[in-house]
């Protein structure tokens, strides 16, 4: 393309700077040139736009929904799962009595519900609110109320007998505290769906479970002394009072109290994702080099001895045939050596981390199929879902909710679409 081309003649690119007919690259070079020499952003400007995304959006929406999603439905189907034997795990008839528990409680402090009573009928309506408030948590009703709930219900079970967990329980256990902080109804659960209407309703059932959810507290502090940790039963008093003025600010002054109360939220959300982040990449990190320091990670043969255990082969065939390829153990061994050192040092590099990322989930599903440990494998999974990207989490969502409508059509029923969601700003986790 010359400068007698007429499509040159009427571009303003090329109509004052006459180096542009001499540049034999097309105009897009030319602009690349002028935004290598264009003076860098301002330090102050960066630092505001920075807290801006910081204080007025609450990050990764999609990876605290799925994050929700993943550990409510692994500690629901548990609950579920171990329903015809929850009397020997965490009831009366277990081998951690009342009175030992009773004890340990007394010296770590940790916080249990189950220690107010020793009835049968108390332990009933305490496993009875961790199966409904999971169940709530998984769909999103109230998700703030329920949050909480779903918490008061994993530590209550699991402090009452600790020896009773593994490694996917104590994930779960630092999830429940985590998630309280975290606005993960903001998409893909039923309060979104109730937000988007363009026609908002008054809200009744709100101030109805806050009212009740006071007497649970009252409770809380009159058995202080068989609850466990003073610290936790405070966190839990002040978001009760903040999900009060919440209500009071949207009902009487939604201006700049409104605007305020979201910094707030936006901030204590975006700080507990953060932990989350950390958490998992700790996880990995002292696992990895935990493994490393071992004889038999070292020598590439660590996969080998659990595939023999008969308390880790719920399908024999396929472990033997595993077990009987000394490659494929090797490889096996030290890939998983490889792939949690690594992953905390991925996590600015996009396309590695995705693929890391794979081959994680890959590995617990592995595990959940070849050791039967699926609740850790879903525990774990849900964990490593903080850092998929936004953009395959909205495609899943979006194939999802073809495949819903499909089925509903099929049915005859026509489904309501909820308002268009925006899109997530891109981020660390994707």
């Amino acid at each position: 393309m010359t400068a007698s081309d007429p499509r040159t003649q009427d571009d303003p690119r090329t109509q004052d700077d006459p180096r542009a007919h001499d540049d034999p690259r097309p105009h897009g070079g030319g602009l690349r040139d002028r935004d290598r020499t264009r003076p860098a952003e301002p330090l102050d400007r960066r630092l505001a736009r920075a807290i801006q995304r910081v204080t007025g959006t609450a990050l990764g929406p999609y990876q605290t929904a799925v994050v929700r999603i993943g550990f409510a439905a692994a500690w629901l189907l548990f609950l579920l799962r171990e329903f015809p034997h929850r009397h020997e795990l965490y009831g009366p008839d277990g081998p951690w009595s009342w009175d030992m528990g009773q004890q340990l409680i007394a010296n770590n402090h940790a916080f249990t519900v189950l220690m107010w009573s020793d009835s049968a009928l108390w332990f009933e309506a305490v496993y009875a609110l961790a199966v409904l408030s999971s169940a709530a948590l998984l769909v999103g009703w109230r998700t703030r109320t329920m949050s909480v709930l779903f918490m008061v219900g994993v530590l209550s079970l699991q402090n009452r007998s600790i020896f009773m967990g593994d490694g996917g329980d104590n994930v779960i256990h630092l999830m429940a505290l985590y998630l309280v902080l975290t606005r993960c109804n903001r998409v893909w659960s039923l309060d979104a769906r109730r937000a988007a209407r363009t026609e908002p309703r008054r809200d009744a059932l709100g101030p109805v479970l806050w009212g009740v959810l006071a007497f649970g507290l009252v409770a809380a502090t009159l058995f202080i002394g068989r609850t466990g940790e003073v610290w936790l039963l405070v966190l839990m008093w002040l978001l009760w009072a903040a999900q009060g003025v919440w209500w009071l600010v949207n009902r009487y002054a939604p201006g700049q109290p409104r605007v305020l109360a979201d910094v707030l939220a936006n901030l204590v959300h975006n700080a507990a994702l953060g932990v989350i982040m950390a958490e998992v990449c700790l996880i990995y990190a002292t696992a990895g080099w935990y493994k490393i320091q071992g004889s038999r990670w070292q020598d590439g043969t660590a996969l080998y001895y659990p595939l023999k255990l008969d308390y880790f082969t719920p399908w024999p065939f396929l472990s033997d045939v595993l077990a009987a390829s000394g490659l494929m153990v090797m490889v096996l061994t030290y890939g998983t050596v490889i792939v949690q050192v690594a992953f905390p040092f991925t996590l600015f590099n996009r396309r590695v981390k995705n693929v890391l990322l794979v081959a994680m989930i890959l590995e617990h599903a592995g595990i959940a199929l070849l050791l039967g440990l699926p609740f850790f494998s879903l525990a774990m999974i849900a964990a490593d879902a903080v850092f998929l990207p936004t953009v395959f989490l909205v495609w899943l969502g979006a194939r999802v909710r073809r495949g819903r409508d499909r089925l509903l059509s099929r049915t005859g029923t026509v489904p309501q679409r909820p308002a268009a969601e925006e899109p997530a700003p891109r981020t660390l986790v994707g």
